[in-house]
């Protein structure tokens, strides 16, 4: 499936590169070699420290040498390019005037930078769609997710969502009366197409990719629930709604074996959803929904084996196991009790990185049906200046080359993960 989707999205890719969220399928997971996941006997060595980073939640994606990833100043926000053996700064380029955050939770950019081929593409807090040349951030085309399409978020808190490149188009979620979700041709900027039938706000989730029965499809959560809309020309295939989504809808969906599971917190439950050919549309019948089983808010859920992983809001904030076909909660470890607290985590071959997003903790686990086990912690080298409301470390980690990427804010680390 990983090679399918790196050919289809025309990334040029290495193995181990970090090309978009959440990884080469956004999955949360990432395979390498040689990898030190026992920080027990011997903790990663910091390599390198960069400082101007500058306010923003982006996760940085990699390929080769180069990391890409977005930040603000006072005034501009700003895309920038370092060299990863060394931390030094290759270029930045200012897009355009900063996002202010709604109630102080930080200003700056969210989402992550998307890279295919030569080119970049990224959305900032205002709405603001960016392709860039990869080589030196200038700019290629530019649209505005809330002027061009009266795009419209629930919440306040900005557009969050990583830009997801499938062949020729790149999909973005602006939200509102006009649309959810709209194609564009991935050189120009044209529009390819709108998906008029659904108009729900847009959440802070990011699509992706699935095909049923050759059907292929995006699939994005919005802020009333979760729906398919077809890659051919943005007709919307299926939609349900979760009256229990209400404040903001964030964690990516997950797909797999004709399978759709999306879950929130603020009390928002999960959802399993059976997705079926029916013509030439899709059927969508849903499987479970408990809203009180698991509420994962913004730290994601990975996968693996046929359980799903991640930190719960409920049963009383826990880190959990859930039976991805069934629902069942196999086991629930309140954070207090646990290795870290709440937080993100990311699947590394057989082990997890868990971030703490209280004190930016990190810490390496085996989470299984049958519980977890410890495998060193490592303390964040320095916390932010940068004050807000939380002060919290909400930047997901990643892997990538044999290297492990901490940010929290201005500050971007970069650990050693070779054995």
């Amino acid at each position: 499936m990983m090679v399918t989707m790196l050919v289809m999205t025309g990334m040029s890719v290495m193995a181990q590169d970090w090309a978009q969220w959440r990884g080469p399928n956004r999955e949360g997971i990432f395979k390498g070699a040689n990898l030190n996941l026992d920080w027990t006997a011997k903790k990663p060595a910091l390599l390198w420290t960069f400082r101007q980073a500058g306010s923003g939640f982006t996760a940085p994606t990699i390929i080769g040498t180069t990391l890409y990833c977005q930040g603000a100043d006072d005034t501009n926000d700003f895309a920038f390019a370092l060299d990863t053996q060394t931390g030094k700064e290759k270029w930045r380029q200012n897009l355009g005037e900063l996002h202010k955050s709604y109630q102080n939770r930080g200003d700056g950019p969210r989402g992550s930078v998307t890279v295919d081929g030569d080119k970049l593409y990224l959305v900032r807090g205002g709405g603001q769609v960016h392709c860039l040349m990869a080589a030196d951030g200038k700019k290629v085309w530019e649209k505005d997710l809330a002027k061009d399409f009266g795009g419209k978020v629930m919440g306040g808190w900005g557009f969050s969502e990583s830009p997801l490149i499938d062949g020729n188009l790149v999909i973005c979620t602006p939200g509102g009366s006009q649309g959810t979700m709209v194609a564009f041709d991935k050189n120009t900027g044209d529009v390819a197409w709108v998906c008029k039938e659904w108009t729900d706000d847009t959440g802070y989730s990011s699509a992706i990719i699935a095909e049923v029965g050759g059907i292929r499809q995006y699939i994005q959560q919005s802020s009333k629930g979760v729906a398919g809309v077809s890659a051919k020309d943005g007709k919307l295939l299926w939609r349900i709604e979760n009256p229990a989504y209400k404040i903001a809808v964030i964690p990516t969906p997950i797909f797999n074996d004709n399978i759709v599971y999306v879950t929130n917190g603020y009390n928002g439950g999960c959802m399993c959803i059976q997705l079926s050919k029916d013509g030439e549309s899709i059927k969508a019948d849903t499987i479970y929904t408990n809203i009180r089983d698991i509420c994962c808010q913004h730290g994601g859920v990975a996968l693996v084996n046929g359980y799903l992983y991640g930190h719960s809001d409920r049963p009383s904030n826990s880190w959990v196991c859930q039976n991805f076909k069934t629902g069942e909660i196999v086991w629930a470890k309140n954070e207090k009790e646990f290795v870290v607290g709440k937080g993100a985590l990311l699947a590394v071959n057989d082990r997890f990185i868990l971030l703490d997003m209280m004190t930016g903790t990190s810490a390496v686990v085996s989470l299984s049906p049958d519980g977890s086990k410890e495998f060193g912690k490592m303390e964040i080298p320095e916390r932010t200046k940068i004050v807000t409301a939380d002060n919290q470390v909400w930047t997901h980690p990643v892997v990538a080359n044999d290297k492990l990427y901490i940010r929290d804010h201005d500050l971007l680390f970069c650990f050693d993960l070779k054995k």
